[in-house]
């Protein structure tokens, strides 16, 4: 969709933002540019709209150069969400999402109703249509941005750091919320963050900018945490990019075991029966099969379960729908450090010790190191482009 071929952006001082920039971005997928303060993210994002000229070099739009379509023309193509969201003050909600389609001259009715339709799919309340930007919260704001951008429904959707505003709890739920958007519409999205969790979370792929804006990798969100281009994208990921990584693998392969688990109502007997097994605590559920809290099985008195005298179970995972990192997660929170696993309505399906998930941790390292020498192209210029790849799990 989108090809950026040998593109500079030099200032009238001197100052190069944008240095020999060649990237291709795939149709209908998440492309993340990251990278730290000055290394040209933005000013990338921005020549694809024209908002910025580039210097030098030619920016395709689905193979054709931007530079000969009007301005106007090419950014009504393109919705473009900003941090803060950018809404106009003085306008409901509904008229600030139905802006764009108003101006490509739509009627009012087509518009609203065409804007209505969209604040459903970002997950806001139709109540909030006739309210203004001040009276929602920030997170709220940021999905009418969203849906702003997709009103007239363009094929590119340009993302400028558009959550790093809100707190982490609402910045995940957008982050969730933009990618069940993406599954639904599959849009050519181009998004700049800073913040590399939020890159390997959305990305399909990523590219890591150097200060200077010159590109120092990029690859699928996998092969950047597993195979860093050089010492400086190595720290950039930081020091846990190997728990990173582990998001990509899913927790399919763990066995949960089942006997360590026992009902509220056992009777003594069940009790003494699941106690003697390899687990040094017993998980007991409600009667709905829901946990409850870990006991020793010397603490248990048939009948009798206190929930209040129970060791809290930690956060549990969904036993092969989450990731390995979200296994590992659950029994490092957990103070019997067995991991519990769950089932999608919440019920208990088994536990997980950290010696089981060490050992899928390292079967999924050989898996993936076997693939990838199957599987890894040679490049001419030095990894520019990378695998293709998908994500696993979240």
């Amino acid at each position: 969709m989108i090809r950026i071929d040998s593109v500079t952006k030099r200032y009238p001082d001197g100052t190069v933002a944008v240095d020999r920039l060649s990237l291709d971005i795939p149709d209908r997928s998440i492309t993340v540019l990251v990278g730290p303060s000055g290394c040209g993210k933005t000013t990338t994002l921005r020549m694809i709209n024209r908002m910025v000229e580039p210097s030098e070099g030619t920016i395709l739009i689905d193979g054709v150069d931007s530079r000969q379509q009007s301005v106007n023309t090419l950014r009504r193509s393109m919705g473009y969400v900003i941090q803060n969201a950018g809404l106009f003050q003085h306008r409901t909600i509904v008229d600030n999402i139905a802006t764009v389609p108003r101006m490509l001259g739509w009627s009012k009715d087509k518009a609203r109703a065409r804007a209505r339709e969209l604040m459903e799919r970002v997950g806001l309340d139709a109540s909030f249509a006739k309210r203004y930007p001040y009276q929602l919260s920030g997170g709220q704001q940021q999905r009418v941005g969203v849906a702003r951008a997709l009103a007239a429904d363009p094929p590119v959707l340009l993302m400028d750091e558009p959550f790093s505003a809100v707190d982490p709890v609402v910045r995940k739920g957008l982050q969730d919320e933009l990618l069940r958007i993406q599954e639904e519409l599959g849009k050519t999205i181009v998004f700049v963050t800073h913040d590399i969790d939020e890159a390997v979370k959305l990305g399909t792929m990523v590219a890591v900018l150097r200060t200077g804006g010159r590109l120092a990798q990029y690859a699928p969100p996998a092969e950047l945490l597993s195979d860093p281009a050089d010492a400086f994208v190595e720290d950039f990921l930081g020091a846990d990019r190997g728990i990173r990584r582990l998001s990509f693998f899913s927790s399919g392969g763990l066995e949960p075991l089942t006997t360590p688990i026992v009902a509220v109502d056992a009777t003594a007997e069940q009790i003494a029966a699941r106690g003697a097994t390899e687990a040094p605590y017993l998980l007991v559920t409600g009667l709905d099969g829901r946990p409850l809290g870990w006991s020793e099985p010397g603490k248990l008195t048939a009948g009798q379960v206190d929930a209040g005298q129970l060791l809290p179970y930690g956060r549990p995972f969904v036993a092969g729908r989450d990731s390995l990192r979200a296994a590992l997660d659950c029994a490092v929170l957990s103070p019997t450090g067995w991991a519990v696993a769950v089932d999608a309505e919440g019920r208990a399906a088994g536990v997980v010790s950290q010696s089981a998930i060490g050992e899928a941790i390292r079967g999924a390292h050989a898996h993936a190191h076997s693939a990838g020498r199957a599987e890894r192209p040679t490049t001419e210029d030095g990894g520019g482009s990378g695998k293709s790849g998908q994500k696993v799990v979240r």
